[in-house]
């Protein structure tokens, strides 16, 4: 066989193959690109995602207040005071005032300018103080310090709402967590291999007593305050109740629970927790932060909370350039108070909670404040304005207000001592006129103040019903 003849069985041969692959192939039982299938269908085109549109109108829920709304006849306002004011079964210490909160004209009154206990309504100078400074922006850290390789220090910044745990951002007590600081440390130890160190506990921020000397020690038996300190657990309460017995010594018992957050880290803290402030040249691990302090004023008011106001106070204090300590911030909030134009004369702040005994203030000074936090002008102090509990629906007014008039139109702050009752914050008139008001009686009948409060709530709800115009 020659070569070409060679030459064309080959060819064959491979022709022959090749037909039977492209047959197999267009089979599809040998990889190929041909098929006897039918095509595949053309994908459906790539979606476009819509270009930036302008966002619909935002519609207002609530209408604004008309400025031009009616104002109660100061006729019609008197005789509801004087009424209030002849009520024997408040006692005859009375002060009232009832003010227009557009242009602050006097409507009602009585012993307005007589100086009286104001219980915790004296909170409202407090928050007033902590929201024109520092401000309602600031935060409160509480910080981990390395120094060296094995010493940990942990530093109070004035966060006694620290969660055990992680924090919660959606929560006011309990936004910064300590197992979150833990975490952080963790991770920074990492790097090292090292899983012990030392713990030092830094709580130098506050000075002076922890708790005012003007405050019965029985309150804090009770559960009404705790000491102030630097940094505590879900303000030092040793149960989940509202006034639940406290940690007498609240940043040790935070550092404690940092031990334990540690702990669940794999960190191993070796010998006792000792007190001594952070190093200069330490280093930060570690940071959590606290709820805006304008969140942490709205609590204070909702919730009554007499030690998260002294914290705040010294916070003030401490911003102003004073000591941390109880007398500093009484210092503080009294300035900046005067500083917003209030004439605190004759007035004494003995605390900031209004729960130790000495504290004295008018009506017509308590009224002010109000407004202030009321007043559109103010924007810096709005939040102490919306903090306020709202009659029955809030805070320490929840489960008041449920059936009269006053009812999701008034906004105040209470006072309650043994033998004082008192009441200071806004209401919106049937007329859609907002009014300041401040109601004090510090001298009611023993047994006699549950039904003061009552007494008083008429008088702001028969506020709320009045269309009593000239």
């Amino acid at each position: 066989m020659g070569w070409a003849t060679r030459t064309g069985v080959a060819v064959g041969v491979v022709l022959a193959l090749a037909g039977g692959y492209a047959a197999a192939d267009a089979y599809d039982v040998v990889p190929g690109v041909l098929t006897l299938e039918p095509p595949v269908p053309e994908p459906p085109p790539f979606p476009q995602a819509p270009g930036a549109v302008a966002a619909p109108p935002l519609e207002v829920e609530l209408p604004a207040l008309d400025d031009a709304a009616p104002v109660p006849a100061t006729g019609a306002v008197q005789a509801l005071v004087d009424a209030l004011v002849a009520d024997t079964r408040l006692g005859p210490r009375v002060g009232v005032l009832v003010t227009d909160a557009t242009t602050g004209d006097v409507l009602g009154s009585s012993g307005a300018n007589v100086g009286h206990v104001p219980a915790s309504t004296l909170k409202t100078f407090t928050a007033a103080a902590a929201l024109t400074s520092p401000g309602a922006h600031t935060t409160l850290p509480t910080r981990a310090v390395l120094e060296g390789q094995e010493t940990v220090y942990l530093v109070g910044g004035g966060d006694m709402m620290l969660a055990a745990g992680a924090g919660d951002p959606t929560a006011v007590n309990g936004r910064a967590g300590l197992g979150d600081l833990a975490a952080q440390v963790a991770g920074e130890l990492r790097l090292t291999g090292r899983t012990t160190v030392s713990l030092r506990l830094d709580d130098t921020l506050f000075t002076g007593p922890a708790v005012a000397p003007t405050v019965d020690p029985a309150s804090v038996r009770n559960g009404y305050v705790a000491p102030v300190a630097a940094l505590a657990v879900n303000i030092a309460r040793l149960t989940d109740e509202e006034y639940a017995p406290r940690a007498e010594d609240p940043a040790l018992a935070a550092a404690d629970a940092f031990v334990a957050a540690l702990a669940q880290e794999g960190v191993t803290v070796s010998g006792d927790v000792v007190r001594a402030p952070a190093p200069s040249e330490g280093r930060t691990v570690g940071e959590v932060e606290s709820a805006p302090l304008g969140d942490v004023v709205a609590y204070l008011l909702q919730h009554s909370d007499n030690t998260i106001t002294e914290v705040v106070g010294r916070v003030v204090a401490l911003d102003a350039g004073l000591p941390g300590s109880g007398a500093g911030a009484t210092q503080a909030v009294r300035a900046a108070v005067e500083g917003l134009g209030v004439d605190l004369t004759g007035a004494t702040l003995a605390d900031l909670s209004g729960l130790g005994d000495g504290s004295v203030v008018t009506p017509a000074q308590l009224d002010e404040v109000v407004g202030l936090l009321a007043d559109p002008a103010q924007p810096r102090l709005r939040p102490g304005a919306v903090g306020l509990p709202v009659a029955g629906l809030s805070g320490t007014l929840d489960e008041r207000y449920l059936a009269n008039a006053g009812r999701g139109v008034v906004r105040a702050k209470t006072g309650s001592l043994p033998n004082v009752t008192s009441l200071a914050g806004t209401v919106v008139t049937a007329d859609d006129r907002l009014l300041v008001f401040s109601l004090m009686a510090d001298a009611v009948p023993d047994g006699g103040t549950y039904g003061a409060r009552l007494i008083l709530d008429d008088f702001v709800a028969s506020l709320a019903e009045c269309g009593c115009i000239a």
